[in-house]
């Protein structure tokens, strides 16, 4: 019998943090999380299990400037805001963590802008 989409995808997710954990080098990840109408990214130190820094296409400052919070805009101008908060929080390098998403679009637009905006991965 045939997996569900959510079966699919939580397969995908753990495939892909378990290659961080065992490449990751202990560094935080960048996690990404992508809905219909908006676009998530926060970098989470697994090692102490809290997150260093976190932004959203729904921080007030963003939802002003943006449209809709389901675009490449809005994915750029996370991956920027995420980038600034993490150096503040003195976090240069990171491992990218996709999730179950394919590096494409939206989530590459994010990944993209970090690296701009000064984030290593």
């Amino acid at each position: 019998m045939a997996m569900k989409k959510t079966e699919l995808f939580a397969r995908r997710q753990r495939r892909t943090r378990f290659k961080l954990r065992a490449s990751g080098g202990g560094r935080p990840r960048l996690s990404v999380f992508r809905s219909g109408c908006n676009i998530y990214a926060q970098v989470i130190d697994d090692a102490k299990g809290h997150t260093v820094a976190a932004a959203s296409s729904l921080d007030k400052d963003l939802r002003a400037t943006l449209k809709t919070g389901a675009n490449i805009g809005a994915a750029q101008a996370v991956g920027k805001l995420v980038a600034q908060r993490a150096l503040a929080a003195g976090v240069k390098q990171v491992a990218f963590d996709r999730g179950g998403y394919i590096y494409h679009g939206r989530v590459k637009a994010l990944a993209e802008a970090a690296r701009e905006g000064g984030l290593e991965f």
